[in-house]
């Protein structure tokens, strides 16, 4: 039987996702962030800055994070697709974007306020909400849906 007063809370589960166009330039945000009761809520803006797709993708993440940390959440498994961003904060011995440092530094300290993190890369095709969301924030049209290859299901 789990002890319940080390036992990990449900967590709030967030899709979050980034967008720059031109590449770099403008960018968007966007994030469907889910509490442990099942209420959703989502995130779709433009930023004032203009950079690459992997720094919306970080921007993304931490505007969810500071909204949930208005929210006293304590428990947090995040979706996202970009690779980069989840080796980055995820642990992995990668070596650093020293354009983005200091915001995946800022990045860290962010999921560090929380009491459990968890960040786990997706493929595409299941981060459609929140690439939706992203690229609304600028106007752009929506992707075409990705096909999922036989290994990623």
């Amino acid at each position: 039987m789990p002890d319940p007063v080390s036992a990990t809370p449900p967590p709030w589960i967030i899709y979050c996702d980034g967008s720059a166009l031109p590449n770099p330039g403008r960018m968007g945000i966007g994030a469907v962030f889910t509490e442990p009761n099942g209420t959703r809520h989502t995130l779709s803006q433009a930023t004032n800055r203009t950079g690459c797709n992997n720094e919306a993708e970080l921007r993304a993440l931490m505007a969810v994070l500071q909204e949930l940390q208005t929210r006293d959440a304590t428990a947090l498994l995040v979706y996202c697709d970009n690779s980069i961003l989840v080796e980055q904060l995820g642990g992995a011995v990668v070596k650093p974007i020293a354009r983005l440092a200091c915001l995946f530094e800022e990045a860290r300290a962010l999921l560090k306020s929380f009491d459990h993190t968890r960040l786990q890369w997706i493929p595409r095709h299941r981060n459609g909400e929140a690439d939706a969301l992203a690229r609304a924030a600028l106007g752009i049209p929506l992707k075409p849906p990705a096909k999922p290859s036989k290994n990623q299901g």
